[in-house]
């Protein structure tokens, strides 16, 4: 019995994971983009809702606090290479 409310838990944990994990990815896929696209002005906005996203998803525990730090260093650092 206890096995199957944990199938049940793992379950819902799943489905949040994958819908945190998913919205992190597709933000960090528009910010990329915008990136190579050039655009400045909206580079900087789609940057700033990646990292916001990378954090939740750090908080939430869905990726591992070094893992969001990573990704957040390299996505800067692309972002920086626009600027100069």
């Amino acid at each position: 019995m206890p096995s199957e409310k944990t199938a049940r838990v793992q379950e819902r944990k799943r489905i949040r994971n994958r819908l945190v994990r998913n919205a992190t990815r597709t933000q960090i896929r528009r910010a990329q983009e915008s990136i190579t696209s050039g655009e400045s002005a909206s580079t900087l906005e789609e940057v700033k809702k990646a990292l916001s996203a990378l954090d939740r998803a750090a908080h939430k525990g869905v990726i591992h606090r070094n893992n969001a730090a990573r990704r957040k260093s390299r996505l800067m650092a692309k972002a920086n290479t626009l600027s100069e």
